[in-house]
């Protein structure tokens, strides 16, 4: 299973050659769900709950220290890959994706719906100009 989600998170970089350069090309290509260019409120929410989903591996409705650490490893190797890294405005999406920033309990398990109630606070974090969408003037210094 865990290769599994490696291969399918690294797949999502193939295309990350062709947007290296380009602000948070990498992020609007695989969180536009519509194919607009624009990152909505409930493409967040709908991204966000596929990839809980997707690093439950048990299906309990809970991410596990195991399942956030390969979470967190799969999610570092994406930005990485996607050329990206860990700077400027990534490093935005890294703090909103990490344990801490989602474990609203601090208990050490995420739920969905901890997970989920992080959303809006995400979004906000992404939407620098506060259109009510992400787009590629976000990703830019002082977008």
């Amino acid at each position: 299973m865990r290769l599994l989600v490696l291969s399918s998170a690294f797949a999502l970089t193939a295309t990350a050659t062709l947007a290296q350069g380009v602000p948070g090309a990498h992020f609007i290509e695989n969180w536009d769900m519509d194919g607009d260019g624009r990152i909505t409120p409930a493409e967040i929410s709908e991204k966000r709950a596929e990839i809980f989903t997707m690093f439950d591996q048990d299906e309990n409705g809970l991410l596990d220290a195991a399942e956030y650490d390969l979470f967190d490893e799969t999610r570092r190797a994406d930005m990485e890959a996607s050329g990206g890294g860990l700077k400027g405005p990534m490093a935005v999406v890294d703090k909103a994706m990490d344990r801490s920033f989602n474990d609203g309990d601090g208990n050490g398990l995420v739920s969905a719906d901890e997970f989920a109630a992080r959303d809006a606070e995400f979004f906000g974090m992404l939407d620098r100009d506060g259109d009510g969408a992400v787009a590629p003037a976000d990703f830019k210094r002082g977008g």
